[in-house]
């Protein structure tokens, strides 16, 4: 019996909806509306200030936009979710340059193990952007937590129990599903400087650089990883 292979169908590349056009402007709504879920954040932007200078939520509006401009003073927006051509970001895209606000697209994963150069990237993103500032992902909980422990670590310099608090249910962060991944990330650090003291811990860009195995903390995970894709599934997380 001859086997037919069935050949992958290709996705076709989205294409942009232009702003300039009634048509292709009301399609980067729908698209940022009803695609990206926005009418869920309508009401519910799970802002949260982390320092007098930093600021996590959600994905914004353009109307949240102009808000954070006017009302927070936000001048820098980092969108953790990285470019993209549908209606959500070119709608917040265009909003940051009306309000005069610098976006920056700086993306990292819920549901992977953060490499080493995206680490040390954050650091010197933190060291250069002006404040006061915001970031986001799509829900504000988990590629916003991720960042928000790193900016407590790596610009406040906080103790790591304080810093890893940003990592929790109060902003709808879910360690029982692949996004444990992030918790498992930083226990491995944590599991490290076990019988130290705190000022003895090493420091943490060191360890990254000479002791993090990416790979290894990941497999880790993976293998002990139960139901808690279900959960993923349930809450239908980017």
């Amino acid at each position: 019996m001859v086997k037919i292979r069935s050949k992958k169908k290709r996705k076709t590349p989205h294409v942009a909806a232009d702003l300039t056009t009634r048509e292709g402007r009301a399609r980067a709504r729908r698209e940022m509306v009803w695609q990206d879920h926005g009418f869920l954040r309508a009401a519910f932007s799970n802002l949260h200030q982390i320092s007098p200078e930093m600021w996590r939520a959600n994905q914004p509006s353009p109307k949240k936009v102009v808000e954070y401009a006017e009302k927070l003073g936000i001048r820098t927006i980092l969108n953790l979710r990285g470019e993209s051509t549908k209606g959500y970001y070119l709608l917040e895209k265009e909003a940051c340059e009306k309000a005069g606000i610098t976006l920056i697209d700086f993306q990292v994963f819920s549901r992977d193990t953060p490499t080493k150069e995206a680490l040390f990237a954050a650091k010197e993103l933190f060291e250069t952007i002006e404040y006061p500032a915001l970031m986001h992902c799509k829900s504000g909980a988990d590629r916003a937590g991720l960042m928000s422990v790193l900016y407590k670590l790596l610009r406040e310099n906080v103790p790591f129990e304080e810093a890893v608090e940003q990592l929790s249910l109060k902003y709808l962060h879910v360690k029982h599903g692949k996004t444990g991944m992030l918790d498992a990330f930083f226990q491995t650090y944590a599991n490290y400087n076990v019988g130290r003291a705190p000022e003895d811990w090493k420091p943490f860009l060191d360890w990254v650089e000479e002791d993090y195995d990416r790979l290894k903390v990941k497999e880790d995970f993976m293998r002990d990883f139960g139901k808690g894709v279900q959960v993923d599934k349930i809450l239908n997380r980017e």
